[in-house]
């Protein structure tokens, strides 16, 4: 790709997002402060989704990064509002494949040699084409077979020039996310900048095939005693930073639904072996593979009938969980096991998912909501919940909604994205799949309670926490029997607490504007007779205008 034709992607990377920046201030920030906040309110749904599916269009025509970007953005539920998320969320990293003549030229310029001379054969049709690379059957030569063990291979190889796309690419996107900081409806909900820094660090790795080799070899190491997970063999004489040589572990699409149960092997197993693989890799290993979409997966059947492997493929994108961030989803995922909405809360705080302003009280209430009405249920249960109920749900917790005190964190971001993706595919897997029943006994193993069996760590972690509850027992009853005799007992509703400072602040701005009708109108009757008085009148009404336009701004809760 030249230089004209780079700079030309540049531009129109930023005229597309300058034109979508420019529409969102038009119609979030300046149409509310002349009081059509209503009309944009009407039409905000709509316009985002117009929004996404433009974008979308530009990803599939461009290709690049702008389809890695839609589906790193269809994850960011915390900071997009859904019709963009559900718009992205089928963004597919499929395009038209480089023409043949090119890959083999990058391929042989990697190796040194003719591919004749590397492989026995090499299909010139591409198995996959992505936006980064793609990806070709091979059989190796009898000396490479004979020394790795496998003569079948998938052999990925770099589309040309994509790293000075990926270069393009990432300059257009920090130049938009600069501009997205100075405007306070999204920089206040996301660190853009950050955002922006956390996607290239991701996208740069995925263009370093030797790292990906690593991430393979790592994951193969990791399940090496699980007979029930397989992990493809890296041919690493045959593998460079822009070409990777895999073991071909081709099987059943884990999204054939028809193909598994055709193969005799029962589709709710396959989803538990699922989540078993990633409660292993979150909380065990530290390590987990961060692009589980159908293509990187597949179901192997096993001789035996009914008996299969998990395979596992594409190891380009993999997320790391500190052991600090190990401790604290712990305690989150001990929090939904066990329906405990207060160590919930106090979870999401230590993994910095709440936002300062986030009222926990309120957020332990809507926890504790969804975990009487929504514990326990299957997938297909929760899919067969009425839209009315939902509805009345979330008008129950409307300001909690609008407010969304949450964010991920960068280092949650692709944990979050995909637990949402295996979340849909065990549904499509098994719609009566129940996730609390495959937590259960994992949950158990983590406070040490799996068999009967406690270790030290855990009586006293665990008994540190009741022994510290039964020690400021005493103390809290003394202080709630004194409140009750000196009659200063006081009942807080968080979510009446809210809706009556918004109706506050809604009366307040009512009172301002009939104000400045009041002194606008007098003034326009008065210009005639009394053009001194009238003026003075118009001047006047630019107080209460002021006190309308500044009064959408967010008080801080009393």
């Amino acid at each position: 790709m030249t230089t004209a034709q780079l700079r030309a992607r540049y531009r129109r990377i930023v005229t597309f997002f300058g034109v979508l920046t420019a529409g969102f201030i038009y119609w979030e920030l300046i149409l509310p402060k002349l009081g059509l906040g209503s009309l944009s309110n009407r039409t905000r749904a709509e316009r985002n989704r117009r929004a996404a599916a433009r974008f979308r269009t530009l990803a599939i025509g461009m290709g690049g990064l702008l389809i890695k970007s839609g589906q790193f953005l269809s994850a960011r539920l915390d900071v997009l509002p859904a019709e963009i998320t559900s718009e992205l969320s089928g963004l597919q990293d499929e395009v038209p494949p480089a023409p043949y003549d090119q890959i083999k030229a990058l391929a042989e310029a990697e190796f040194g040699r003719p591919l004749s001379e590397v492989f026995a054969s090499f299909e010139a049709e591409p198995l996959a084409a992505a936006s980064l690379g793609q990806a070709h059957r091979a059989v190796l030569k009898a000396d490479d077979a004979a020394e790795t063990g496998f003569a079948d291979v998938v052999v990925k190889v770099q589309r040309p020039s994509i790293d000075k796309i990926v270069e393009t690419d990432l300059a257009a996107l920090r130049r938009v996310g600069q501009w997205l900081t100075r405007y306070k409806p999204v920089s206040s909900r996301v660190d853009v900048p950050a955002l922006v820094e956390e996607f290239a660090t991701t996208s740069l790795e995925e263009i370093d095939y030797l790292g990906e080799a690593r991430n393979a070899e790592h994951f193969r190491e990791a399940f090496a005693e699980d007979e029930l997970i397989l992990v493809p063999e890296v041919a690493w004489e045959r593998t460079t930073k822009r070409v990777l040589t895999l073991e071909d572990v081709s099987a059943i699409r884990i999204g054939d639904y028809d193909a598994i149960t055709a193969a005799g092997i029962d589709r709710g197993k396959v989803a538990e072996k699922l989540v078993a693989s990633y409660l292993q890799q979150i909380f065990d290993d530290g390590v987990f593979h961060a692009d589980p979409h159908p293509g990187n997966l597949f179901v192997t059947p096993l001789p035996e009938p009914g008996e299969f492997q998990l395979t596992f493929i594409d190891f380009g994108m993999v997320g790391r969980v500190p052991e600090g961030l190990r401790d604290a989803l712990r305690e989150a995922l001990i929090a939904v096991a066990t329906q405990d909405a207060p160590r919930l809360v106090a979870a999401f705080s230590s993994l910095d998912v709440l936002l300062p302003t986030a009222d926990t009280k309120l957020l332990e209430l809507a926890a504790a909501q969804v975990f009487d009405r929504f514990g326990g249920m299957s997938m297909g249960d929760l899919r067969e919940i009425s839209h009315e109920e939902m509805m009345s749900f979330g008008l129950q917790f409307r300001e909690l909604m609008v407010s969304m005190p949450f964010q991920l964190p960068e280092n949650l971001l692709m944990l979050g994205r995909s637990l949402a993706i295996l979340s849909g595919m065990c549904t499509g897997l098994d719609p009566s799949f129940n996730l609390w029943a495959t937590l259960a006994p994992y949950t158990a193993k983590l406070v040490g309670d799996e068999g009967g069996g406690f270790s030290w760590q855990t009586i006293t972690s665990e008994g540190g926490k009741i022994l510290q509850t039964l020690v400021a027992l005493p103390a809290r009853a003394d202080r709630v029997l004194t409140t009750v005799e000196r009659g200063e007992l006081a009942v807080r509703t968080p979510i009446l607490d809210l809706r009556i400072r918004r109706l506050d602040r809604t009366m307040n701005k009512m009172t301002y504007a009939v104000v400045f009708a009041a002194l606008l109108l007098a003034g326009a009757l008065l210009w005639t007779p009394a053009p001194v008085l009238a003026q003075v009148l118009m001047w006047g009404s630019i107080l209460p205008l002021l006190a309308v336009l500044l009064g959408g701004r967010r008080h801080p809760p009393a």
